[in-house]
């Protein structure tokens, strides 16, 4: 079930609360006890009214009936024009603004991910749309949590169009789990973020552009109150990062060794946002072993595309690593690069890069018994670009190509000029009134690819 605050003391929640009630039907039920004012309910919601503040209810799920997601419809302010945002709550330092020192909320990265599309969907050109860091209170609420705001000034939050984007984005969340679902490693699509300011344009990117969701971001800010990265107390807010936006990775913006290292030690992995992209839509558990067996995607592994999607990673099939000879794919990579690549990406698992990522080895992870002929096949496709004959000859491709003589061309009286191109273009040419054919200044030419593998091995 879905619990949505709305706080009588910010007219935005106010102007939001009522847009939510004319989008539905909505069932009225009278104060309670337990805290919370007048209440309504429809299908998969519970809407609540308050008249404290949004950053200081501390505990405010327990005034509605077990929610699986609470979310706060709020204002923002600031200095950022006409915005929509959305953000998770809690403290990376002193509790200036609600909540308590050094501790975090519980986060709903998926739920986060979702309303950030509704918003996108809901609203008007005049609004930008995007995402803060933790910054205040509440910090305990009693299930996973964030806020859905209007911004950032008096006349946005009693804009009647802002208000009903923000409404409409609230109640598509009915049914929407916190999280994304574990694979079978149990690993989620979960980040933490450290670092960069209020504003978080690089995590914004990735939650938009990768099925990777963002729970807590520490801005720079936070991290610096934090002082030393290795004390206990910074390590156990670290440590609550993770577990209160049920996250094993992190992204780090910046060059931050110590924190870095605080985050290994404690079992966590800072990946890269190339890592991010180049794993999206791949299984992790797959992802995992083939990094062991091969190298890891920041050294130049890449996924093709019969990589297992998520879920779908046998974890008990051994990783079939396979060395397609060099020279081959040296030869084959000269004459058309993007083909060569190509040929690596659409038949294989992964495959190992160089050259920052832009330019393809032998070694490749395959799947069936059949991939490596498909690869070599395509790659002899290559070579017949450029050869006028390709054929196999045992565990060898010949290729063969016929080849102009200059020299041989020189000896009968051919000058340099015209007369030479014409000639190695295949055309007869006439000196001193004698014919001269194409085929005797030209010659074949022979060059022989090994196709048997150099080296094949198995990774548990």
């Amino acid at each position: 079930m879905l619990g949505i605050v709305v706080s009588r003391a910010d007219s935005a929640s106010v102007h939001i609360g009522e847009q939510l009630r004319s989008l539905t039907e909505w069932e009225q039920r009278a104060p309670t006890s337990d805290g919370g004012e007048v209440a309504y309910r429809t299908e998969g919601a519970t809407l609540r009214e308050f008249e404290q503040r949004h950053l200081d209810m501390e505990g405010v799920a327990a005034a509605f009936d077990d929610p699986e997601l609470i979310v706060f419809a709020s204002k923002h302010a600031g200095e950022t024009g006409k915005l929509l945002t959305a953000h998770v709550t809690g403290n990376f330092g002193p509790a200036d603004h609600g909540g308590r020192d050094n501790e975090l909320a519980r986060a709903p990265p998926n739920a986060h991910d979702r309303v950030l599309d509704a918003l996108e969907t809901h609203a008007s050109e005049r609004y930008d749309v995007g995402m803060e860091c933790t910054h205040h209170g509440p910090s305990q609420v009693g299930a996973p949590s964030m806020f859905v705001e209007v911004g950032s000034d008096e006349p946005q939050w009693n804009d009647p169009e802002a208000a009903r984007a923000v409404a409409r984005a609230i109640l598509g969340l009915r049914g929407v789990s916190p999280d994304r679902a574990p694979e079978a490693d149990g690993t989620r699509r979960h980040l933490v973020g450290f670092g960069g300011g209020h504003y978080t344009p690089r995590f914004e990117r990735i939650v938009r552009e990768t099925g990777w969701a963002v729970g807590h971001v520490a801005a720079d800010w936070g991290l610096d109150a934090m002082g030393a990265f290795d004390t206990p107390e910074a390590e156990q807010l670290i440590a609550d990062a993770f577990e209160q936006s049920h996250a094993t990775h992190a992204l780090v913006e910046g060059d931050r060794p110590e924190l870095v290292a605080t985050i290994e030690t404690l079992g966590y992995r800072v990946v890269s946002e190339t890592w991010i992209r180049e794993t999206d839509g791949v299984d992790l558990g797959f992802v995992g072993r083939a990094e062991s067996a091969v190298a890891s995607v920041d050294e130049g592994l890449r996924f093709g595309a019969n990589a297992p999607a998520p879920g779908e990673d046998e974890g008990d099939r051994p990783i079939a690593v396979t060395e397609f000879p060099d020279e081959l794919v040296d030869a084959a990579r000269g004459i058309d690069r993007e083909a060569t690549t190509a040929a690596l990406r659409e038949t294989t698992r992964a495959f190992l890069t160089d050259q920052g990522g832009t330019r393809v080895t032998g070694t490749a992870v395959l799947g069936a018994e059949n991939d490596r002929e498909t690869v070599v096949d395509r790659l002899l496709d290559i070579l017949a670009k450029r050869y006028d004959s390709v054929e196999r000859a045992g565990g060898r491709a010949v290729a063969r190509e016929q080849v102009f003589d200059p020299e041989r061309a020189a000896t009968l009286g051919v000058p340099e000029g015209p007369k030479f191109g014409r000639l190695a273009s295949g055309t007869p040419v006439d000196v001193d009134g004698e014919t001269i054919p194409p085929d005797v200044v030209h010659e074949i030419r022979t060059r022989e690819f090994p196709l048997d593998e150099d080296e094949t091995s198995e990774a548990e």
